[in-house]
């Protein structure tokens, strides 16, 4: 579950948001008041909700969401008037007053796009270092060398072994020099 941060100008009522999202199931990592509380918030926590309203005492939404890290969502909460200014489109917004059905059934659609890329994230190729490609490179080389294969074959080879072995390619690699070496 992704974390969620509340943040409203007045204490009470961001503590009264927090109350509510806490009935309905959820967690939340910190009530804030202003917007330097919510960066720091957010850069501790890495990924998650801001719940806020349209100004504080330090900044504004949009200069918020601006300085977010990258993988942070924000809903916006505010009457129609400055809601109809918000022109971001990666701003969810919800008009006052808030009901509490309303505001339950936008965090869960928001932590659900907050899962569907965190798993689209997982699923990305992890992108090696120089180092990690040369290492790699090396052994299919060796293998090439040594067991007459063409690079292809040399590249399913370690694949199928890395699989077998449940170990990531380049430690595969590793392997192979260890075992063609002695």
């Amino acid at each position: 579950m992704a974390s969620i941060i509340v943040a409203f100008p007045k204490a009470e009522d961001a503590k009264n948001i927090r109350n509510i999202i806490v009935r309905n199931g959820y967690q939340v990592a910190a009530v804030c008041v202003s917007g330097a509380q919510v960066l720091q918030a957010a850069d501790n926590l890495g990924e998650g909700m801001v719940i806020c309203s349209y100004r504080f005492r330090d900044m504004q939404y949009d200069h918020l969401k601006e300085c977010l890290p990258r993988d942070f969502e924000m809903l916006l909460v505010a009457s129609e008037e400055i809601l109809d200014t918000c022109v971001a489109p990666d701003i969810v917004r919800l008009c006052l007053p808030l009901k509490v059905h309303d505001l339950m059934d936008t965090i869960e659609f928001m932590q659900s796009a907050i899962i569907r890329r965190q798993k689209k994230k997982k699923k990305m190729p992890k992108v090696r270092s120089e180092k990690e490609q040369k290492m790699i490179d090396a052994a299919k080389k060796l293998l090439m060398d040594r067991n007459s294969m063409t690079e292809e074959e040399a590249h399913r080879y370690m694949q199928k072994c890395s699989m077998d072995s449940g170990t990531n390619l380049v430690e595969t690699a590793e392997m192979v020099f260890a075992l063609m070496m002695n």
